[in-house]
């Protein structure tokens, strides 16, 4: 499913101190009962944001004033792990987020956000702490996904690797799917000018 092209941004980011943040924290099982990508930002996190009266915990970094339009999640180690869910990636596009530091993903949380849209930008561990200790609400990072940079609210450029094929993804906003329906013709011919070796009819025996 195409998604919002992520062009270099800068924005002010929202510090989440824990490891192993799990897909369960992420979205709780019992939001999955949705196929749909939309309506999911509203329980990100929802039992650590929300107290069981129903009210703010305002002790979750989410719900601090400062992270009102933050764009940009930094996250411990090891960031998505457990149970494979799309809806955890859902649900963190839904409450704004457009990237995730962190100095470890899990792998398959990693295949579902460069899926739809979510970038996972992993650095060193030093950086997460650096962006841990030094933040204050006005502090901000640029990342340009097109150069693979972050760069730090003192200007410190730092390197993040991707996939070359998911960078293209994310950068032009299309999905494998929109990708291979783009390069259909390419295909076709290729396929006229390479006649089958194999036979695919079946022969009556």
């Amino acid at each position: 499913m195409p998604s919002t092209p992520i062009e270099a941004f800068t924005s002010t980011y929202v510090v989440l101190p824990a490891d192993n943040v799990d897909t369960d924290q992420i979205i709780p099982a019992r939001f999955l009962k949705t196929t749909e990508r939309t309506g999911l930002g509203a329980a990100a996190f929802h039992d650590w944001r929300y107290r069981p009266d129903g009210s703010p915990n305002a002790a979750f970094p989410l719900n601090h004033p400062g992270a009102a339009g933050a764009r940009v999640l930094v996250a411990g180690r090891n960031f998505g792990c457990g149970s494979s869910r799309e809806h955890a990636v859902w649900a963190l596009l839904g409450a704004g987020y457009r990237a995730v530091v962190s100095a470890e993903f899990a792998d398959i949380f990693r295949g579902n956000a460069l899926g739809n849209g979510l970038l996972p930008v992993q650095v060193p561990p030093r950086i997460v702490e650096r962006l841990a200790s030094e933040r204050h609400e006005r502090a901000t990072v640029t990342i340009d996904l097109d150069a693979q940079t972050l760069v730090l609210p003192d200007g410190e450029c730092v390197p993040f690797p991707i996939a070359p094929f998911a960078k293209h993804c994310l950068l032009h906003g299309i999905d494998e799917l929109d990708f291979l329906l783009e390069v259909a013709g390419e295909v076709s011919e290729y396929e006229s000018a390479h006649p089958r070796r194999i036979s695919t009819v079946e022969t009556a025996t």
